[in-house]
């Protein structure tokens, strides 16, 4: 889609806003907290724009918006890639020291904790481990007593679900968002197979929709990095 580096711009600061804060995102939030460089006519022109385009929309009268799916597309689409902070690197490194089943889910645990979603690590085909479920339930998207019944329906099947979908995942970091995402059109994933030693394994992420595709994807692409060594 080819759009004005403005509206980018725009799109791409509704986008963090919502990721961080959860809620609709209003122009007089953009003005106050951005020195974007124009009015908040402007901004309020090159919203409605966005929203004509179907990359936000407004999910109740008299609020702000949210970035749809295929805004966060063109979001991912142009996200710089960034280098994993320090610390965490140093966390990874430390969990993945004897590179065995065992410290593979050491480190899954870490990297729960560090990007606050569910951890999957499939060492072979037929053998899972996660980790971190808990940290779905505090997400707003699944506070819903409904969704909290998907969701517990997802973790279920996380087993067979992922045998499904096995030989399909690639060897390098891929994102799954909302209708192209296996574990359901409420989640966003990020995953990816390696070859060790002459086995395969997997390893993935899962969170809403709204997560925090900058770090996490600093992370996936870190991981990635020490397989293919």
């Amino acid at each position: 889609m080819d759009i004005t580096d403005r509206k980018k711009k725009i799109l791409s600061i509704i986008v963090k806003e919502h990721i961080k804060t959860a809620e609709p995102v209003g122009s007089s939030a953009l003005v106050d907290k951005y020195n974007l460089g124009f009015s908040s006519a402007t901004i309020r022109n090159k919203m409605a724009d966005l929203e004509e385009l179907g990359l936000i929309k407004q999910p109740y009268t008299s609020a702000g918006r949210i970035p749809t799916e295929a805004g966060y597309l063109l979001y991912l689409d142009s996200l710089k890639r960034k280098d994993l902070k320090e610390k965490n690197a140093k966390e990874i490194n430390e969990g993945l020291k004897g590179m065995n089943e065992e410290d593979f889910r050491y480190t899954a645990k870490i990297i729960a904790s560090i990007s606050g979603q569910v951890v999957f690590w499939a060492f072979h085909k037929n053998s899972l481990y996660y980790t971190g479920v808990s940290n779905l339930f505090q997400q707003a998207e699944f506070s819903n007593a409904n969704l909290v019944y998907d969701v517990s329906l997802v973790i279920d099947r996380m087993e067979e679900i992922i045998a499904d979908i096995y030989e399909t995942i690639p060897f390098q970091p891929q994102v799954y968002l909302g209708t192209d995402n296996p574990f359901g059109s409420i989640f966003s994933s990020i995953m990816f197979k390696y070859d060790r030693d002459n086995k395969t394994g997997l390893i993935g992420i899962l969170g809403p929709v709204r997560m925090d595709y900058d770090k996490n994807l600093s992370i996936f692409n870190y991981l990635y990095n020490k397989f293919k060594k």
